[in-house]
């Protein structure tokens, strides 16, 4: 029997669980985490290593990351998309790529203003996250300023050293694209500039920071937070509509081979912070979903909630790739070297935490919207959500970009190589997630993305290709495109990859596109699309006629002392990473959690 029960010690349940447990040590609180421990692992700590987690996963432990596939999607031409999960105390923050990426205020007030989420506004949910954070500047001494916080567990920093694409990258910008602007691109303000891109990197250590290191392995001992790890809940246990516990199981077999299976009470609260794909999994195997999907997997309806599931969305990206003088700092011997190629930045990093092993290879990026003749270029079915979404919203960028030093892919390429990464800020197109097994945790789910599904995200990455490679062309870095990494333009066209690769002058002509060109860009995104790993929406937090799952206290409609606290509570979308919405989640739920129990927090 314990107090509360975290179901998912992913990102927002570390802070949970941390925060309430440092604020009443005497609570009884246990976490149920599906993968294993990240404490001190090399894997996780060490910045460099995060590619291993999205792209090569079998280099890593594979309990550590979860893998779902999706249905074939038309709009992909028929690809199956495999998403990748952080499943290791901490989730996403243990595994993803450190960039700190904050929303626009105007998406926090939407969930306030739009969807009744009293609370949940940017004026609520900014002063937590700058509680949290230790921010620190680029230029040593500098001030903190109004929007960033410098006492949190949380830290933020910019690579000092090693950066020289990142630096090339802004230093074309201020010639080329001197319509928008250079500087703090995440003052929760800015959807139209490019800037320097800080890190979830602790600058002292050379550590990520992620929530399981930040609000869990610090704590003094306490047997009353109780973490278990690679222990899957298949639901949650009721009385009547009363959250009372869960079932779950682990390692342990029958003599039947079967799992055995287990259940932990809880006597004030149960909190599911699985993420967006397995927490709507887990209340439908609980009997809270739609009627045709609960029939469909003979699970008695508890209740009709049948927005579980729904709503998905996520940042769909594209990497394009261009090969790179010899004097870039990249990152890919890193990214994928051996025990002997790194035992030199083993040992930088262990005695100093500086050197490669210290870095994401991610130091410029940009929120950007279309200027009035990128606008018309966009074309109609655009121009539609333009004006309904983002006209009356300058804070709103249409896409984010990136410099990334490295090809990403240990495609066995021996030249340097870095990347221009772009992802969609707010798509069109949704999705849905539905288990399809029944009450077995482990089967696969019935996952639709819905990536590329409406046209005017298509127009969007057609747009977004353009723009970044006309910044790559004019690096004095560029040594042309590798081919294999963009579209495959029609034989002759003046748009094809630089066979001589030179770059071109800052103030050369733009690139000429045909019709035929546009549609080998889209063909290439359909192709390559995949996702940016940040699901979201799945147990929207608005009204149950709109399709809620749940209400602005974070309570599952048609029960009691059940909530969900993670992303998939998000009822629209963030132009961001989603690390900083998912802290803030968390940190939101902390509060809400310990107001409800009378506890006091501490800062």
């Amino acid at each position: 029997m314990y107090d509360i029960i975290v179901v998912g010690g992913g990102a927002a349940g570390c802070v949970i669980a941390g925060k309430l447990s440092a604020a009443d040590p005497s609570l009884k609180i246990l976490i149920l985490e599906a993968g294993p421990h990240s404490h001190n692992v090399p894997q996780h700590v060490q910045p460099a290593r995060f590619i291993r987690n999205v792209q090569q996963p079998q280099l890593m432990d594979p309990k550590s990351i979860c893998l779902h596939v999706a249905q074939p999607s038309e709009a992909l031409l028929g690809r199956k998309i495999v998403m990748r999960q952080g499943s290791v105390l901490g989730g996403g923050s243990s595994v993803n790529f450190m960039v700190y990426v904050r929303p626009s205020a105007s998406d926090y007030d939407a969930w306030e203003v739009q969807f009744g989420n009293k609370g949940w506004g940017s004026k609520d949910l900014i002063p937590l996250l700058k509680e949290v954070e230790a921010y620190h500047p680029f230029e040593e001494g500098a001030p903190v300023g109004p929007v960033h916080g410098d006492k949190g567990p949380v830290k933020i920093s910019f690579a000092k050293k090693g950066n020289n694409v990142g630096e090339q990258f802004l230093d074309v910008v201020r010639q080329y694209d001197k319509a928008r602007p250079i500087g703090d691109w995440n003052d929760f303000g800015s959807g139209n500039k490019y800037g320097r891109w800080a890190k979830y990197i602790d600058p002292r250590t050379g550590r990520r920071s992620d929530t399981a290191h930040a609000f869990i392995y610090n704590q003094p001992p306490n047997p009353n937070l109780v973490v278990e790890t690679e222990k899957r809940v298949v639901r949650v246990l009721f009385e009547g509509t009363k959250a009372v516990g869960v079932e779950y199981v682990g390692e342990e077999k029958n003599e039947d081979g079967s799992r055995v299976v287990q259940q932990a009470y809880a006597s004030k609260l149960v909190v599911i912070s699985a993420g967006s794909i397995a927490s709507p999994a887990i209340l439908e195997r609980s009997g809270i979903g739609g009627a045709a999907v609960l029939k469909a997997n003979d699970i008695a309806q508890l209740v009709d909630l049948p927005g579980v599931g729904e709503n998905y969305m996520d940042h769909s990206a594209v990497f394009s790739v261009y090969r790179s003088a010899e004097e870039a700092d990249t990152m890919d011997a890193v990214y994928y070297g051996g025990p002997n190629e790194l035992s030199s930045y083993e040992s930088e990093w262990k005695s100093s935490g500086t050197g490669p092993l210290s870095r994401n290879g991610l130091d410029a990026g940009c929120k950007l919207r279309p200027t009035p003749d990128e606008l018309k270029e966009l074309g109609p079915a655009f121009q539609q959500r333009w004006d309904t979404f983002y006209k009356d919203y300058p804070d709103k960028p249409v896409m984010l970009g990136a410099s990334m030093a490295a090809c990403g892919s240990p495609a066995g390429v021996k030249e340097k190589m870095w990347t221009a990464a772009y992802y969609s800020a707010y798509p069109s197109s949704t999705g849905c997630v539905h288990i399809a097994g029944g009450r077995d945790p482990f089967a696969p789910l019935d996952y639709h993305p819905g990536y590329l599904d409406k046209e005017e995200d298509v127009a969007m990455f057609r747009w977004a290709y353009k723009h970044l490679r006309e910044i790559a062309r004019r690096m004095p870095f560029y040594r042309g495109e590798y081919e294999e990494r963009h579209p495959k333009f029609p034989e002759g066209s003046a748009a094809a990859c630089n066979l001589s690769r030179e770059p071109v002058a800052i103030d050369a002509p733009k690139l000429v596109y045909t019709k035929e060109d546009d549609e080998a860009i889209d063909r290439y995104h359909r192709t390559t699309m995949g996702p940016a790993w940040h699901p979201a929406g799945t147990c929207a937090m608005k009204p149950r006629e709109q399709g809620g799952v749940l209400d602005s206290r974070l309570n599952v409609y048609g029960t009691t002392n059940l909530k969900v606290a993670d992303v998939s509570v998000c009822p629209e979308n963030v132009g961001a990473n989603t690390y900083s919405t998912a802290l803030a989640v968390g940190l939101k739920a902390t509060v809400i959690i310990a107001e409800e129990l009378g506890i006091k927090l501490r800062n």
